[in-house]
């Protein structure tokens, strides 16, 4: 196992101080693996080792392998980038802009004054929100009765835009209606397209929307913590019945299980031998597509599921599709336009075309970018940047 001695001192000391539950991180070149190491515990409750093959839920990690999925049909002309998307899923014609509520509490909504298309859809231009960072779409589900994301049920997808195609951007559930695009044109479940699209071509044999018994046996309980800092484990899980699978946050899986798709994206679409993308595609992919937009601040309306996110203060980010985007050099080493998301758990990945470096970083806790998990992911990368140097 490559390991590299900082950050197996830094990690370890996170977990045994209880500062952090378990961490799984694993970086690689496209040569190769240069550090895999796994800390701490599941459960902090419990015995059972945190171990590199733990199975986390890695959230919205989940978008840009829905992202992927949707530029390989890109690519055999089955989707559009820029056609009006309810060409392929009618029920997108139904979504209507919130202007706000009326004296008696009730929705104001409006016609879109352009039609969304999958380019907005994979960039979070397309006007749909989440209510963890919008408190008109808490209210809105409030009071039409419209469940949240991850109860996975066809009705959470019926929440208004908050502005019109195009005109910003806002985190949302626009890749959610990407994975019901996807299941169209394919007329695959989303769990089987990427099955055979995606996950069995490049061995990632631990991701999935539904947990086995044998994995369940491997699972991190995700955990809370208070704001006193102390960490406790939660009962979390997403339906085991779901109305649809969440393109946009619904899969479980391991850290090397998504190194293998970072190193593909690194490779140019392909690695081992499998090509699962074009190189001109992936390329397109790692474009900035929101200039002259930026990536706001996104302040919190749900302080237990996320703190307010500022990810690269003072910089410019962009949004490819269906990755964040460093529009300069950061401190850690990792180049300018090099690709990153993350998942609501703490979870977080990148992928550095230029210096040709991926790295996961992998943790289980609420709120979303946790403090101390995000120092520790900031030291983990820079450790990476100063070993390969």
């Amino acid at each position: 196992m490559p390991t590299i001695a900082s950050i197996d001192k830094l990690f370890s000391q996170a977990t045994e101080s209880k500062a952090m539950p378990g961490i799984v991180a694993v970086a690689a070149t496209d040569t190769g693996t240069v550090y895999e190491g796994a800390f701490g515990k599941r459960d902090l409750g419990k015995d059972a080792p945190m171990t590199v093959d733990s199975i986390v839920w890695i959230a919205s990690m989940t978008k840009a392998i829905t992202g992927t999925a949707a530029m390989q049909l890109v690519e055999r002309g089955e989707l559009s980038l820029d056609r009006p998307a309810t060409e392929v899923v009618a029920d997108l014609s139904t979504a209507k802009v919130l202007e706000g509520f009326d004296g008696a509490g009730q929705p104001r909504l409006r016609a879109p004054k352009r039609p969304i298309t999958l380019r907005h859809l994979l960039t979070h231009t397309s006007g749909f929100a989440y209510e963890i960072w919008r408190q008109e779409i808490a209210q809105y589900q409030s009071v039409t009765n419209t469940p949240g994301i991850t109860t996975c049920a066809n009705a959470a997808l019926t929440t208004p835009l908050v502005f019109d195609p195009g005109d910003r951007w806002e985190y949302g559930i626009s890749i959610d209606w990407v994975g019901k695009m996807v299941e169209e044109v394919s007329g695959q479940k989303l769990d089987r397209y990427f099955q055979d699209n995606i996950f069995g071509p490049l061995g990632m044999k631990d991701t999935t929307f539904k947990v086995s018994p044998s994995q369940r046996a491997r699972l991190a309980s995700v955990h809370q913590r208070d704001d006193k800092g102390a960490l406790t484990p939660i009962e979390f899980a997403l339906p085991e019945d779901p109305e649809f699978l969440m393109g946009g946050g619904g899969l479980y899986g391991t850290a090397r299980d998504y190194l293998a798709f970072t190193q593909m994206i690194l490779g140019g679409g392909t690695a081992g031998g499998v090509q699962i993308l074009r190189r001109d595609t992936v390329d397109l992919m790692a474009q900035n597509h929101i200039t002259p937009l930026d990536v706001p601040y996104m302040k919190t309306a749900a302080p237990g599921l996320s703190n307010d996110v500022n990810l690269f203060p003072g910089m410019r980010k962009g949004w490819g599709l269906s990755f964040l985007i460093n529009t300069q050099d950061a401190p850690t080493g990792r180049s300018a336009g090099s690709l990153a998301w993350a998942g609501l758990a703490n979870t977080y990945f990148w992928i550095d075309r230029t210096k040709r470096v991926s790295g996961v970083f992998l943790s289980q806790l609420l709120p979303f970018v946790d403090q101390i998990a995000m120092e520790l992911c900031a030291t983990f990368e820079a450790e990476v940047y100063r070993a390969l140097r």
